[in-house]
């Protein structure tokens, strides 16, 4: 194990497992993410990481993205608005998209029924996501105040 310290934030790493391929831009894209809670595409990543690393391209984030993705340390999501979104937080939770200002919010996912479902079908989760559509509570507020 290897801890790195990156603003004031300490990463732990197995250089044998998912990270063995560390690089200061994945660990600055997985950072970024980490440290949202929205939900950006790659292209926001980008815009974020680039801050702190000028000469980062976009095919490298997107790179990277697919990595992290692949190993389990990110979630990827695809809510059907022509955007891939990405998660840093990999509990398992729903998500929330709004189909009028699509907005993508996290909301808390039953453990108990995740269990019971895995439990009934002999599979061992790793991650689990759900993604609820819909119209958010500032969307409907507006619809009323709007009439």
């Amino acid at each position: 194990m290897k801890n790195i310290m990156y603003n004031k934030i300490v990463i732990i790493t197995d250089l044998g497992g998912s990270m063995k391929n560390y690089s200061r831009q994945r660990e600055a894209i997985l950072l970024a993410l980490r440290q949202t809670k929205t939900h950006p595409t790659a292209s926001m990543i980008y815009e974020t990481v680039r801050k702190q690393l000028p000469n980062i391209s976009l095919g490298t984030v997107y790179r990277n993205l697919s990595a992290l993705s692949e190993a389990g340390e990110i979630l990827s999501i695809e809510v059907g608005d022509g955007y891939e979104h990405f998660d840093g937080d990999i509990s398992p939770h729903a998500h929330l998209h709004c189909r009028k200002c699509k907005s993508l919010t996290d909301a808390p996912f039953s453990s108990e029924y995740l269990r019971e479902v895995t439990v009934r079908h002999g599979f061992s989760p790793e991650t689990a996501s759900c993604v609820v559509y819909g119209v958010c509570k500032n969307c409907l507020k507006n619809e009323i105040g709007g009439n």
